[in-house]
């Protein structure tokens, strides 16, 4: 028999007993979720969001991240570049249109090159329907303002300088899936040597290397006690993320329109290196790429020469700008004044066969010194440096230019190679090494083939004013991009002349055009004064000319009274011109043009110690916030005044990547592309940008991959090691989480709850 025991009859609970059971649990679980909510904000900052390749349903560029098999995505570019040429002076404008891919807010930063000698004074942001213009300001003072509209989620753009032909434009808080349209203009004069005039407009900034240190800066980490040394401080900023052109499509498309009102009648125009077609438009010329939009990978070359018979001598031209008159003026000297200067000359030929001049560039230069050494007379001497980061000087001194040596350079020149790193400075070195440098028989002329891809100039400037003594310099930029920067105030300082090589096609003709140069007498002792009182004018110290060569002269003047008069020597005769100033032709943008060249002349007076840095800077930075031009010391800002980003959201900073110029060796440039990357990840675990080099013997390539669709394992590789995170803004998976967790927990009070009135009934 089975005994039954019957339940004890109790109460049920109220609410407040169960809450009283409760509480504890509840209290903490509540306290838990909030925790986790506050801190969703803070944790979507800082957690990126990381793709796999295959889970890009478009064709993407990505970037490299410190985690295996994830990236995140790069903004993209394209440019449109519209060039107005009217007379000795072109004004261009550039749109850079900057699209977002991404599901995130980010910082687009993107580094391109301009003309050496380009006045950049105009920044404009398309925001929505909106233009906002920007404004000139201290360099450090736009920096502040840009950084500060950037943490309130206000749109914003700024202009730098990093180099005078590399600029730096950021454009912050552009949206998931948003297009935000940034315009420079500057002004620029047009270049010209004999009757043939040439528009460069630089395209892509050629990866830099930046060498061994010889005069180093050096950055403690605060507190440590600790830092690193580095001959290029600012490396961070010229050295973009590059793309291996075997592995992926080109990018950054680039549209050109060029107007040509040159106020002479035309003849040839050509451009070099890209298809074009051509329409006249009255007087003028107008130029556009035949096949539409092209990847930034080389510079465009554009040339034009005046009609039969129509060449000008001379050009004078005026512009009346806030109270001042600006004049412009160009003299070429004739070319027959003089006979020919039948001194032997001593010919040092420095050639370049680091990584960055492989491909077609290493033929273009092998074929410029096969020319030149068969220019070279018996009377001649000549010797032969070739650098990459370690220097061979092929004879012990330079040689007779007789049948033997110059077989046996050819056959040196024949073999050579490129690979390794750039160190110029001590190629430089050994060239201006002048054993005999009182002896007056000889004419010394260095003759210097690169394409100048290196990041520390100043420090080649230097070598060439301490030790220049007799020798003059003349610079062969070869190649699709070269830094024109470099080329020309390396010549400048050295008294000679750049001349640049871009296709196989041009060496012939610009190499007998620069040897030309070198045979014939230089125009000596130029001055230049004006008959009215008060002018200023640029270059203060007018340097020697060669054969075709015009003399650019830029000066404010009181009025437009008197005359400019000219002298020199052209070998050992007296030269002369008079202009006067009341038949100068109406110009444009003349005043750009002569504060451009006087700061670029104050430059230079840092570089040779004429001026104390002190003094140039005060200098240059009144100029340029005179005539509102970015410099070294300026900067164009623009921000839009309302806020777009979420508070709280986190804003990415990435560097736009761009091509590697066309017609360089990838591997040469940076090592072995298969293991580039294997220790670089773009996003560092902490977050801090890592040190960039274009180096091939640190193996450090910066490029990223750009998967199209069709691709069947599409990759991406490495960019800039700058932070490179993306908000958690896709997804609320975490907040779902919570919420399942409090669901969970609900169900088990309600499960204990249960039970506890179970047992209080019972």
């Amino acid at each position: 028999m089975h005994t039954y025991s019957l339940p004890t009859q109790h109460r049920a609970p109220t609410i407040a007993e169960w809450l009283a059971i409760s509480a504890p649990a509840i209290l903490f679980f509540v306290v838990m979720v909030l925790a986790a909510l506050f801190a969703l904000p803070a944790r979507a900052a800082q957690a990126p969001i990381f793709v796999k390749p295959g889970e890009v349903r478009a064709g993407s560029l990505l970037l490299k991240t410190n985690q295996e098999g994830r990236y995140v995505g790069a903004p993209r570019v394209a440019t449109d570049v519209d060039v107005t040429v009217s007379g000795p002076t072109a004004r261009t404008r550039i749109t850079q249109i900057f699209h977002n891919p991404t599901d995130g807010w980010v910082e687009a930063v993107y580094v391109y090159p301009l003309p050496e000698g380009s006045a950049v004074d105009t920044l404009k942001m398309v925001v929505g329907d909106r233009v906002v213009v920007g404004s000139i300001k201290e360099r450090q003072a736009a920096k502040v303002i840009y950084e500060k509209a950037k943490e309130a989620g206000q749109k914003a753009s700024l202009v730098e300088q990093e180099r005078p032909n590399i600029f730096t434009n950021s454009v912050a808080n552009i949206g998931p899936g948003e297009t935000i349209v940034v315009q420079i203009e500057y002004q620029e004069p047009i270049r010209h040597i004999g009757n043939e005039y040439s528009l460069r407009i630089p395209l892509v900034v050629g990866p830099r290397y930046n060498g061994k240190p010889i005069a180093q800066t050096v950055d403690f980490t605060p507190g440590s006690g600790w830092g690193n040394s580095t001959n290029v401080p600012d490396r961070e900023r010229i050295e973009p993320p590059v793309l291996d052109p075997r592995k992926q499509g080109k990018i950054n498309p680039v549209q050109i329109t060029v107007r040509v009102a040159a106020g002479f009648p035309l003849g040839e125009l050509k451009s070099h290196h890209h298809a074009v077609k051509t329409e006249a438009d009255g007087d003028a010329r107008i130029v556009k790429l035949a096949e539409g939009p092209v990847p930034a990978d080389r510079d465009f070359e554009l040339t034009w020469k005046p009609a039969a018979q129509q060449a000008p001598s001379v050009g004078l031209f005026r512009e009346r700008v806030a109270g001042s008159d600006y004049v412009l003026a160009y003299v070429t000297p004739p070319t027959g004044a003089a006979t020919e200067d039948n001194r032997p000359r001593e010919v040092i030929l420095v050639v370049d066969n680091s990584g960055s001049m492989g491909g077609t560039s290493m033929v273009q230069a092998k074929a410029s010194l096969i020319y030149a050494l068969g220019r070279l007379k018996p009377t001649d001497r000549f010797n032969i440096v070739r650098f990459d980061d370690t220097l061979t000087v092929l004879f012990q001194d330079t040689v007779p230019a007789d049948a033997e040596h110059i077989g046996q350079a050819k056959r040196y020149v024949d073999s050579l190679q490129a690979k390794g790193g750039t160190e110029m400075v001590p190629a430089m070195k050994a060239a201006l090494t002048d054993p005999r440098g009182s002896d007056g028989k000889f004419l010394r002329q260095v003759v210097f083939l690169t394409d100048g891809a290196i990041g520390n100039e100043q420090q080649l400037f230097e070598t060439i004013t301490a030790l220049r003594g007799r020798s003059r310099v003349f610079m062969v930029g070869i190649g699709s991009a070269p830094n024109s920067y470099l080329m020309t105030r390396a010549s400048e300082l050295g008294r000679g002349t750049f001349t640049h090589i871009g296709s196989t096609d041009q060496v012939e003709t610009r190499m007998r055009s620069l040897f030309e140069k070198l045979e014939s007498p230089a125009v000596t002792n130029l001055v230049a004064k004006f008959t009215v009182n008060g002018a200023d004018v640029t270059p203060e110290s007018l340097p020697d000319l060669y054969r075709g060569e015009p003399l650019v002269v830029a000066a404010r003047v009181g009025s437009l009274s008197g005359e400019l008069v000219i002298t020199g020597t052209i070998g050992d005769q007296p030269w002369s011109v008079t202009l006067p100033l009341a038949g100068a032709a109406e110009g444009k943008g003349l005043s750009k043009v002569w504060a451009r060249r006087k700061i670029d002349d104050t430059e230079v007076s840092r570089t040779t110690r004429t001026a104390t840095p002190e003094a140039a800077d005060a200098a240059i930075l009144k100029l340029a916030l005179e005539h509102s031009l970015v410099t070294r010391l300026t900067s164009l800002v623009a921000i839009d005044e309302t806020p777009s980003r979420p508070a709280g959201t986190r804003l990415t900073r990435t560097e736009v990547p761009l091509n590697l110029p066309e017609g360089w060796d990838f591997d040469l440039v940076f090592g072995d592309s298969g293991n580039a990357n294997e220790n670089r990840p773009a996003v560092t675990p902490d977050g801090e940008p890592e040190q960039r080099r274009a180096d091939q013997q640190k193996v450090r390539a910066q490029y990223a991959q750009l998967p199209i669709q069709k691709a069947a394992a599409p990759q991406a590789a490495q960019a800039t090691p700058t932070t490179v995170r993306l908000p958690q803004t896709a997804t609320d998976a975490e907040l779902r989480l919570w919420f399942g967790l409090l669901l969970c927990l609900i169900s088990l009070l309600l499960m204990g709850f249960g039970r506890g009135v179970v047992r209080l009934s019972r």
